[in-house]
């Protein structure tokens, strides 16, 4: 693990704090930068852009002049886009420029820029912010101990010190930003990072790796357990002999039989007297 001095708002240096090399000792990545930095900045845009259409301009409706005879050109309306004081076509709409970029890219640019200001000796931890007024000289004059020379300065603190945000928020170069909301574009803008040790410690938790142990368990598959073992086969019941045809029509019952209409006779028909 990389090895950094503690300082203290005098200047000195209180201890040493080791850092996690998966944030702050990983390998940089310009790409990766450089898509995080490119999203970062068209999600700030703010897309009011417009220009007015053929329906959107003043003028009459009417046309202008009559379709034949007058050997000019046809024309319909005095709003056409290819008159002075036209409308525009194909201008400019109001939209918004954002899009969705991979969680683990951002994540990634974040170690990738922590690494490069630690690498550059850019990055320096706090004690802490423990200020005892909101007064903007004394803050200054505290910064001026830790790093008089860097004009630009990024502090990355929690939320919750109020002195630190009135006594920084008046300082031009300088910017506190909380954990949560820390960007790759903001640390590259800056020239100097300044990070509390409790900060340092949270970002290399929350930017690293899962443990060792808890990944293997959740990446090593289940062991199967044995299959039960399939019912034995149901045991086959007997068919039933098929009575024949024969003793089935004989079983018949006799109320059946007598239930069908008895057929009536015909009357004989009379025969034809001779004429």
């Amino acid at each position: 693990m990389a090895v950094v001095d503690v300082r203290n708002l005098e200047g000195k240096t209180v201890g040493q704090v080791e850092l996690a090399d998966a944030v702050f000792a990983a390998g940089v990545n310009p790409h990766l930068l450089h898509e995080t930095v490119r999203w970062y900045l068209a999600s700030q845009r703010a897309g009011t852009h417009k220009t007015k259409g053929r329906g959107e301009v003043s003028g009459s409706g009417r046309k202008l002049w009559r379709q034949k005879g007058t050997g000019r050109a046809r024309v319909g309306s005095i709003r056409s886009s290819i008159w002075r004081k036209g409308g525009t076509v194909h201008g400019p709409q109001p939209r918004s420029y954002a899009y969705k970029l991979p969680r683990k890219m951002v994540l990634g640019a974040l170690r990738s820029a922590l690494s490069a200001k630690l690498a550059d000796e850019k990055l320096t931890v706090v004690d802490g912010w423990t200020l005892n007024s909101h007064r903007t000289k004394e803050f200054r004059q505290a910064l001026d101990r830790l790093d008089g020379e860097t004009r630009t300065i990024l502090l990355v603190e929690g939320e919750g010190n109020h002195n630190l945000e009135l006594a920084s928020r008046n300082l031009d170069g300088v910017r506190v930003v909380a954990p949560s909301a820390l960007q790759p574009y903001d640390l590259l803008r800056h020239e100097r990072v300044m990070l509390s040790k409790e900060m340092a410690l949270h970002l290399g938790r929350s930017l690293g790796p899962a443990g060792a142990g808890v990944a293997s368990a959740e990446a090593a598959p289940a062991a199967k357990e044995p299959a039960p073992a399939k019912p034995a086969a149901k045991e086959a019941r007997p068919k039933a002999a098929k009575a024949p045809k024969a003793a089935a029509t004989a079983a018949m019952p006799a109320a059946r039989k007598s239930a069908a209409k008895p057929k009536t006779p015909k009357a004989p028909k009379a025969p034809k007297g001779k004429e």
